[in-house]
């Protein structure tokens, strides 16, 4: 069993900053991808972005490129958001997603992940 914990999520005002912090553990895992996604409410799940290990190549959505910045580490399965110039718009829950190797990946679709984490509450004030 995998599992995958967020962390640092929180209440900040608008243009403020946060980072967010996601662990996996449990059985012996070798993700292909880790990525971010968030849901805000009365909406649909929505892609944030993405870093797929070898070569590194990260993803964005457009609304974020500029601000947010994804990194981490493959050899311990965890992966950060930085997320500076926050907007009210994007208070969401926010959720750090793992993927196994082999398949079609598509970084920005939710079914390209297998293991999901439990979500952290971002909360941007006007």
């Amino acid at each position: 069993q995998v599992q995958l914990v967020e962390s640092g999520g929180g209440l900040v005002q608008a243009g403020g900053s946060l980072r967010l912090f996601c662990a996996a553990s449990g059985r012996t895992f070798s993700s292909y991808a880790m990525g971010w996604f968030r849901q805000a409410p009365g909406k649909e799940r929505e892609f944030v972005a993405a870093i797929r290990w070898r070569p590194g190549t990260t993803y964005y959505t457009d609304s974020v490129k500029g601000r947010f910045t994804i990194s981490g580490d493959n050899a311990k399965n965890t992966v950060s958001l930085q997320m500076n110039t926050l907007r009210p718009e994007e208070t969401a829950v926010y959720y750090c997603a793992a993927r196994s190797p082999g398949g079609t990946y598509y970084y920005s679709a939710s079914k390209s992940y297998n293991y999901w984490g439990q979500g952290t509450q971002v909360t941007v004030s006007s």
